[in-house]
């Protein structure tokens, strides 16, 4: 048995940030990583992928990106030798290859179990991600078995894919992506379409991240909303990162020849089946985007930017057909290929402790789980900017302080379930 103050559990950008961030405060701890550095972005992402926020928004704690292209967009092997550097630049232990099988509470403090010996620590900090599990709906293990059925984590390029039609069901950032990308490669798509949320790469000549990070959007703490459990389901929105700044919503899909369809609400037998809901869902995301452009215009007044930038724009309605498709036969042979774009979930398997809920949704109060365990990188967890890489410098910060003070007075003498 191995003792240390704290064990960070993840080596991605939020658990390098806690690192830093810990190491600053003279907190002894060490770092489990059952893979390598960015284990996720070497492993379960598609090779195409860029990061959705431009390259000037990509930093960690004391480390800006201070490259030639600050307005373009890195993709995966950047973003992995950047992590790669940032965790050599570290002070505690890395153990790569070490994957955690079990915590739980024990002797005022906590035991981690895995594969390479244990360990008992003060704290814990679970910075696993949010998206370790893909989010398929029952109705999969139904589809006949002639259909290829793949989830993002599964794919990596158009050409892994059989001939035919592909059926990409999710309109966020995953689904418009790969949407987009299968169509090009040749394959005709039919993007199943829910509630999404449409942005413009560039508004008024800046990308839409300057000017939520610049109004001070994504700086919102979790405890300035009035439905927290609403704004953490949030579907990511509709952006993509590219070589040349481009949009990226139903309209410039379905201009490439995209079918757009209401969401997938049902199979029966080979038959699918679409929800009439598409209009409703593009009109509600018009609105939305809408109010959107119209709080930031008035926040360019206020702060004396209206004048030195572009005139206001506003995006054209999304155009969907009068009469979508309301049914599908998957033995047509149509459709070759489901690509659930549906979600994601963190795996808190190994984690046996009183702190979830009925659905097994880990509770926490801005990262706060429990005496002694803290979460990081989970949606809006303590600001609407924590998941993002660039939002991890703030929450460690944060989270470390009130690891530190834990440390000096209750976790010194409880518990940490007591």
């Amino acid at each position: 048995m191995k003792a240390v103050t704290t064990v960070v559990i993840g080596a991605g950008h939020a658990g390098l940030a806690m690192s830093h961030h810990l190491a600053r405060r003279g907190i002894d701890h060490v770092i489990l990583e059952r893979g390598e550095v960015a284990n996720a972005w070497r492993n379960e992402r598609w090779d195409s992928l860029r990061l959705l926020t431009p390259n000037w928004q990509t930093r960690l704690p004391d480390q800006a990106y201070g490259g030639p292209d600050p307005e373009g967009f890195m993709g995966v092997p950047e973003l992995v030798a950047l992590l790669d550097r940032y965790a050599r630049g570290l002070s505690a232990p890395l153990h790569t290859g070490t994957e955690v099988k079990a915590v739980w509470p024990s002797d005022g403090g906590y035991r981690v179990v895995t594969n390479r010996g244990n360990w008992h620590c003060r704290a814990v900090v679970i910075a696993t991600g949010a998206c370790q599990l893909p989010v398929v709906p029952a109705m999969a293990e139904a589809l006949p078995p002639w259909i290829e059925s793949l989830t993002p984590h599964a794919y990596r390029r158009p050409e892994q894919l059989p001939p035919g039609g592909v059926l990409v069901v999710g309109a966020s950032a995953t689904g418009v992506q790969l949407a987009d990308e299968i169509q090009r490669s040749g394959r005709p798509v039919t993007l199943a379409v829910g509630q999404h949320l449409r942005l413009p790469r560039r508004y008024r000549g800046r990308d839409i991240q300057w000017w939520l990070e610049r109004a001070g959007m994504l700086d919102q703490r979790f405890d300035e909303v009035d439905d927290l459990a609403r704004a953490r389901r949030q579907p990511s929105p509709q952006l993509l990162g590219s070589v040349e700044p481009q949009d990226l919503d139903l309209n410039a899909l379905s201009e490439r020849g995209v079918r757009l369809v209401g969401r997938l609400a049902g199979l029966a037998g080979t038959q699918l089946q679409f929800s009439g809901s598409l209009a409703m869902h593009a009109t509600a995301a018009d609105l939305k985007l809408g109010r959107l452009l119209e709080n930031l215009d008035a926040w360019a007044i206020t702060h004396g930017w209206h004048d030195a930038l572009p005139a206001p724009e506003r995006l054209p309605p999304t155009r969907v057909p009068q009469r979508p498709c309301l049914g599908l036969d998957l033995a047509s042979g149509e459709i070759r290929t489901v690509l659930w774009a549906t979600g994601f979930k963190p795996d808190f398997s190994w984690l046996d402790a009183p702190v979830f809920d009925a659905r097994r949704r880990l509770r926490h109060e801005g990262g706060i789980v429990a005496p002694g365990l803290y979460a990081m990188g989970l949606p809006f967890m303590r600001r609407r900017k924590s998941g993002a890489i660039h939002g991890a410098d703030d929450d460690a910060r944060d989270l470390s302080l009130h690891l530190a003070g834990w440390l000096a007075t209750a976790g010194r003498r409880h518990d940490a379930f007591a």
